[in-house]
């Protein structure tokens, strides 16, 4: 017997009488039925308690592996990133060693040829072709500017829209390597490239991509053609600049293309 019906036979049998027994009896019953009640509520309450401790766990659960995946995706990318940059530098550096060569190469012929002034001569000659492709890479891409970066209808616009029909020609305004090229969300197609100031310019909605991922490309060489692919209203080019990282630090890329020769106009800057 429980300590509850131990207690409960033992008023029974200190009652004075019959009577007492049947008052005692019934009053017994109702403490009975309260207990029983509490009972029950105790075991549907312990029951929620039950239910939300696992709910809580499997929540934290759920937040400790979508934790893990952030880092992990975050740790690719950077790993991205790294190797895509010594693929740059190493690049950059070949193409010295050869700008080098080609360079005394060069001199000697005009000496070869009677040039009082070798060096002078090709110095010269270097600003003219420089000047010349500064020229013919003066438009990233023909079209008009149709939106700005900025806010734009209550949301931040992280770029430039230049409209221009399907298949225009998009051109690299700097030198640089492919991050990547190919399927990116929201934009459809894009190409991702690094320069080597760091920055990473970034090309949505396009129709098409000439380039891979780890290519090295030159500025004025055709990277991909202008097309409406993703979210987009209608045929354009959207440009993006990256800072410190891709998707890291969005800004106006404006000033960074007036730094190389390329004014897009449209009331942008």
């Amino acid at each position: 017997m429980g300590a509850d019906s131990l207690g409960d036979a033992a008023a029974l049998l200190d009652a004075a009488g019959p009577d007492e027994v049947l008052e005692r009896a019934a009053m017994l019953d109702l403490l009975g039925e309260d207990r029983a009640e509490r009972l029950e509520e105790f075991e549907v309450i312990q029951g929620r308690q039950e239910r939300a401790d696992r709910a809580a766990q499997a929540a934290v659960a759920e937040r400790d592996a979508a934790v893990r995946a952030s880092v992990e995706a975050e740790a690719a990318a950077q790993a991205q990133l790294a190797a895509s940059q010594q693929a740059y530098d190493a690049a950059a550096g070949q193409k010295l060693a050869l700008d080098a060569q080609l360079r005394d190469a060069e001199i000697k012929l005009l000496g070869a040829q009677g040039v009082a002034d070798p060096v002078a001569a090709r110095d010269e000659q270097q600003r003219g072709e420089l000047a010349m492709a500064r020229a013919g890479t003066a438009a990233l891409v023909a079209g008009r500017v149709t939106s700005c970066y900025g806010s734009r209808s209550g949301a931040k616009h992280n770029g430039v829209d230049i409209a221009a029909p399907i298949g225009t020609p998009i051109y690299a305004p700097d030198d640089g390597v492919v991050l990547d090229a190919g399927p990116a969300s929201g934009f459809g197609l894009a190409v991702y490239i690094q320069h080597g100031d760091g920055t990473i310019t970034v090309y949505g909605h396009i129709n098409e991509y000439f380039v891979n991922a780890g290519q090295v490309v030159t500025a004025g060489q055709q990277i991909a053609e202008v097309g409406n692919r993703g979210q987009s209203t209608g045929p354009h080019l959207h440009i993006e600049t990256h800072r410190n990282g891709l998707y890291q630090d969005r800004v106006d890329p404006t000033p960074w293309l007036g730094a190389r020769g390329i004014t897009l106009g449209g009331g942008c800057g």
